[in-house]
């Protein structure tokens, strides 16, 4: 199981990837939205924005997101940093029902260009 200090690494990285990507992942990533990742197996909740190209980690919170993000991820640690680290693909994760994501129908056409 993913520490919760792997899975912090995990969206540093992310947020890495997300920086450095060009063409429609970069204007994807270009969203100005509130952010949060519940992480399941931990009852773990990073909250932020991503803004800029860039996930900024604002609070970690025990338990579910405490407020309704524009953005909303939850999964496992272990598949979280699967994600990141190309050992995972996310459409199948979340057709497989393992990660969950909650956006507005624009964000989700959006964002579709990450997946």
């Amino acid at each position: 199981m993913a520490t919760m200090a792997e899975c912090r690494s995990a969206l540093d990285r992310l947020s890495d990837n997300l920086a450095g990507a060009d063409g429609d992942v970069r204007g994807a990533a270009s969203l100005d939205r509130s952010l949060s990742c519940h992480i399941k197996d931990l009852d773990v909740t990073f909250a932020g924005r991503l803004a800029d190209g860039r996930i900024r980690v604002l609070d970690t919170v025990e338990g579910p997101p405490r407020e309704k993000a524009e953005i909303r991820l939850a999964m496992t640690g272990d598949d979280l940093v699967a994600l990141v680290d190309g050992d995972l693909n996310f459409a199948k994760a979340w057709g497989a029902g393992r990660v969950r994501l909650e956006a507005g129908f624009r964000d989700l056409l959006k964002l579709r260009s990450l997946l």
